[in-house]
């Protein structure tokens, strides 16, 4: 095995990994950034305001994003152990 084979290994896995918790990680960074508006404004110094509503969209964002992650990983995965006795032999 090259050392450019494992360097785009490693940068696939990289990338995989960013594009699957990607849309979690924004959706509670869009969040996050209403509650701390919405407590900025209103003067509300809660620190633990901001963690019912950020899990519950996280939460709402797996049970949408979660079949479309589920197949990006099985696929990236798919391949990966297809093509392991290339990688090793």
């Amino acid at each position: 095995m090259t050392t450019e084979t494992v360097i785009s290994i490693a940068e696939r896995g990289i990338y995989m990994v960013l594009m699957i918790s990607g849309p979690l990680l924004v959706l509670a960074l869009v969040v996050g950034l209403i509650v701390s508006i919405f407590q900025a404004t209103t003067q509300i110094q809660e620190q633990t305001l901001a963690f019912i509503p950020k899990i519950v969209a996280v939460l709402l964002g797996i049970v949408f994003f979660g079949p479309w992650m589920l197949s990006h990983m099985l696929s990236y995965t798919t391949e990966i152990f297809s093509d392991l006795t290339r990688f090793v032999g």
